[in-house]
């Protein structure tokens, strides 16, 4: 965010060479304009996330493409005019996690020796890597697994006493 506003920073402050009119899109900026932009630009970049984020938030907005920053959100968004909702529906599906983390939190003492088999049952790992896995808990036994195959291991170690998480 704040190397966006920095380009955005550089895009906006006038270069010596070229005359500042020349990327004007308005004829000229009326004094209250001119205060706020002055404003904006003396903010640190802390602060310009913090009112990029504020604006975010005050207008309804999730994010805006890249393009649309450039151009005044001219930039009509892939797929033709898309509804207010249309933006959270895409966020909800880009958060839908397509790869999980089978985490082992803790086990059963009683249990050790059948999760270290089972461990070794889905990973490649020797009987002293996985006895060690093992002993470290909270740990990550595999990593960006799909959800099906990670809900099928977590239901097997789980049965053998295994305090398993998927994150």
């Amino acid at each position: 965010m704040a190397s966006r506003l920095l380009h955005l920073r550089r895009l906006l402050t006038p270069r010596p060479t070229l005359h500042a009119a020349a990327f004007s899109t308005a004829a000229t900026p009326t004094p209250r304009v001119s205060g706020i932009v002055d404003e904006i630009c003396g903010l640190t970049l802390l602060e310009a996330s913090s009112l990029a984020d504020a604006l975010r938030g005050r207008l309804g907005v999730d994010q805006l493409p890249p393009l649309a920053i450039l151009t005044g959100g001219a930039v009509p968004l892939a797929g033709g005019a898309a509804g207010p909702g249309a933006a959270g529906e895409e966020a909800k599906a880009k958060e839908e996690k397509m790869a999980f983390d089978v985490k082992l939190e803790g086990f059963d003492a009683a249990a050790k020796l059948k999760i270290i088999k089972e461990l070794r049952a889905f990973t490649n790992l020797g009987l002293k890597e996985a006895k060690e896995l093992v002993e470290k808990a909270p740990a990550v036994l595999k990593a960006g697994v799909p959800k099906e195959e990670a809900e099928s291991i977590a239901e097997k170690m789980r049965a053998v006493g295994a305090k398993i998480v998927l994150e």
